[in-house]
């Protein structure tokens, strides 16, 4: 989604990945191919006048070699070392207002928030899903919780098997397993996902 003017969030996110590609002395233009988008998308993430869903956030990620966590991290200005917490040492505290927040893969798609900051043994992320169409699936190394705080929705995890979840439903699946959500449900899903660190 382009942007008129970038936000603090989108310039962080838009910087780590330029880092990143930099670092691995990688062209915008190889960049794009193998995340699969568009060259000129990449470049206006990079500067922040675009916003990328988890969707590409995820295609990006694995281009670069890390994860749509690690890189969801950059995308939160708030998390700044020197902010004021509340939190003792060795706590953290996301207000609701706080943690970056990247649209699912459409307008009115969803969006996830991420519920933590900087390193951590989990990453918990809340997930308002609102597309009834299975997008694209999302593999990365890590192992994943999904529980359904509310709604309904389907799991597709890749060899042909639905899973059904209602709310107060959980499903735990190994790193490595391709998946992909949708909703079925006549409301918005609201989602709670944890996702193991690497």
């Amino acid at each position: 989604m382009a942007l008129e003017e970038p936000d603090a969030a989108q310039v962080s996110l838009g910087a780590e990945i330029r880092r990143r590609r930099k670092q691995l002395d990688t062209t915008l233009a190889n960049l794009a191919a193998q995340a699969g988008i568009s060259h000129s998308f990449l470049s206006q993430l990079e500067r922040g006048y675009a916003r990328p869903s988890m969707t590409t956030l995820e295609k990006i990620a694995r281009a670069l070699g890390t994860t749509q966590v690690s890189l969801m991290l950059a995308a939160d200005p708030g998390r700044a070392a020197d902010a004021p917490t509340d939190a003792p040492p060795g706590a953290q505290i996301v207000r609701a207002d706080q943690g970056a927040v990247l649209p699912q893969s459409g307008d009115d798609a969803g969006h996830a928030r991420l519920l933590v900051n900087g390193d951590a043994a989990f990453y918990p992320q809340e997930h308002a899903l609102g597309t009834r169409e299975f997008g694209d699936f999302y593999r990365h190394e890590q192992d994943e919780w999904l529980h359904v705080v509310s709604g309904e929705i389907e799991v597709d995890l890749s060899d042909g098997r639905i899973v059904e979840l209602r709310t107060g439903d959980s499903l735990y699946y190994a790193g490595g397993i391709p998946h992909r959500w949708r909703l079925v449900g006549p409301d918005v899903a609201h989602l709670i996902v944890v996702q193991a660190s690497l």
